[in-house]
This record gives structure tokens, C-alpha cells and sequence, in this order.
């Protein structure tokens, strides 16, 4: 089990200049990659892309930065830059949007920049720093591992506290059913109504089979299981283990529904506490 959080932070020495990888991933439903690169590095953007595939999904903010050497010469194309400022200048108008920050991401479009035919870097320079950025990439992966097993150390606590509260529930049922019976019999004595024995416990029985738990309590058990087993699984799990614990919370709904004994609702109210703080932390999971 992965999170969706990780850090890294890598340095390359070439030459004069030196060249810093840095890579931020937080929890998004899909992949959505942000890459801040040097001018010179424009035409690589789509080559790290690919690499930050690795990473599979989260929200990525990819930045390379290169301090001393020499820069390339580069000029604002200002035909261009004032043609996309005035179409997304209107386009927010229209939505009702701020144009606050326009410029900055007007100025991050790779063809607002003119530069020399020398403004590009060597292959050598670029195969040492795309060695980098696999190993930044790495410590990102490890990072998320290593938040990973924290999260499902948490999940387990979780797992378990309902579990035991399941485990609970049999203990009560007997009680339950004389609750029942005893309530329909005040019912009719309260009526002043007499009812045929044999009649009275075919009653009592449909009744009771509206209010009969059985069913949830088996499939929350499975469903309790196939989640620790999907924990285990080394592939992305979190979407999964989404589906799983709202299949969970079904059935403890139901359950809580159909309980009508004090200890069984006290213990369905638990078992949703434990739940809810599951679903909290699974936005997080790869």
C-alpha cells in the first residue's frame, strides 16, 4: 500500500551549473502533473512527463532548476504572450473568473519564449540529469511506501475496533428476539386483545424475519476480510479499498436499521465512527 504524499529533492553538478530536481505529490483522484523547467529544457518536457508516469496518479509538482553556468538568451514573444493573455482575459470575464496570476501562467507556455538554436542542452548534460530525476523519482515511491504502511497500520486499528464490535452483536440477539415478543404481547394486552398462541408465533416469526440481521452480519465479515486482504496487495488499492468500505457502510447502516436493541445500536455507532475515519484517510491511498 502506497499514499499519495512524497517528497524528494536531488542536486546534479555539470560543469559550472548546477542542476536541482524536486519533486511534490499530494492526493488527487487522477494523474495531474505540473513541470517548471529551464527554457533549455523545453523540448525534454515530454520525456519527463513519461517518467513522472511512474508515479501513476496523485497531484505532481515537478520543478528543475538550474543555478550558475551560463543561461541561453531568451526573449518574450510578445505578439504571442498578449494573444493568449487577451484570450484567457476574456475567457474568465465570461466565467466570472479572477484574473489574478494570469500573466505567471501565460509566461509558462514553452512557445511565449524565443531563444538562440544554441538554447538547448547536450545530450551528455541531459542523459546525468534524467538519471536524477529516475532517482528522485525513486524517493518519492519509497517515501509513499513508507507513508503507505503508516496508514495501514492505522487502517488496522480501525479494521479491528469493528471487528470486535461485530463480534459483539450475537451476544445480544436472543435478548432482542424476547424484546420483540414482549413488546407485541403488551401491545395486545394494552388492546385488550386475546391472540392464538400458534397464531401469535407465525406472526412474531415474519416479523422477526423483516428485522433478522443475519445477512448484513455475513457480508460485513466478508467485507471485512476482502479489505485486509486488499491492503496486502502491492498494486494501487486506494480506489478499491474506497468501493470495499462503502460496502461496509451499507451494511452497517442496514444493520443499525433493522437492530431495534439498545447495545446493538451503541455498537453500530461505533463500528460507523471506526468506518468514517477509515474513509477519511482513503483519499490518500495510491
Amino acid at each position: 500500500m502506497k499514499s499519495m504524499t512524497g517528497f524528494a529533492k536531488i542536486q546534479q553538478q555539470s560543469g559550472a551549473a548546477v542542476y536541482t530536481v524536486e519533486i511534490k505529490t499530494l492526493n488527487s483522484k487522477q494523474m495531474d502533473a505540473t513541470v517548471k523547467i529551464p527554457v533549455e529544457f523545453r523540448s525534454k518536457e515530454l520525456e519527463i512527463r513519461t517518467m513522472l508516469n511512474a508515479l501513476e496518479r496523485g497531484k505532481i509538482d515537478f520543478v528543475l532548476t538550474c543555478e550558475g553556468g551560463n543561461a541561453p538568451a531568451a526573449t518574450i514573444n510578445h505578439a504571442v504572450a498578449k494573444a493568449y493573455f487577451d484570450e484567457l482575459t476574456n475567457l474568465y470575464n465570461e466565467l466570472g473568473q479572477s484574473t489574478e496570476g494570469l500573466m505567471e501562467s501565460v509566461l509558462r507556455r514553452p512557445d511565449v519564449w524565443e531563444t538562440t538554436d544554441d538554447a538547448s542542452i547536450d545530450e551528455n548534460t541531459w542523459n546525468a540529469i534524467a538519471e536524477h530525476i529516475k532517482k528522485a523519482i525513486k524517493v518519492v515511491d519509497d517515501t509513499r511506501l513508507h507513508e503507505g504502511e503508516i496508514l495501514k497500520a492505522d487502517f488496522y486499528k480501525h479494521i479491528e475496533l469493528i471487528q470486535q464490535k461485530l463480534n459483539l452483536v450475537p451476544q445480544y440477539e436472543t435478548e432482542r428476539i424476547e424484546q420483540q415478543k414482549e413488546r407485541l404481547r403488551k401491545s395486545l394486552a394494552e388492546l385488550g386483545t386475546t391472540a392464538d398462541e400458534n397464531r401469535f408465533e407465525q406472526e412474531l416469526i415474519y416479523y422477526l424475519e423483516k428485522l433478522d440481521i443475519t445477512e448484513e452480519k455475513v457480508r460485513l465479515q466478508k467485507h471485512i476480510d476482502y479489505f485486509v486482504e486488499t491492503m496486502e496487495q502491492s498494486e494501487s488499492t486506494g480506489k478499491k479499498l474506497g468501493f470495499i468500505a462503502q460496502e461496509m457502510g451499507r451494511e452497517i447502516n442496514t444493520m443499525g436499521s433493522k437492530a431495534n436493541h439498545t447495545e446493538i445500536q451503541k455498537l453500530v455507532v461505533v463500528m460507523k465512527d471506526e468506518l468514517e475515519k477509515i474513509k477519511e484517510q482513503l483519499g490518500n491511498i495510491l
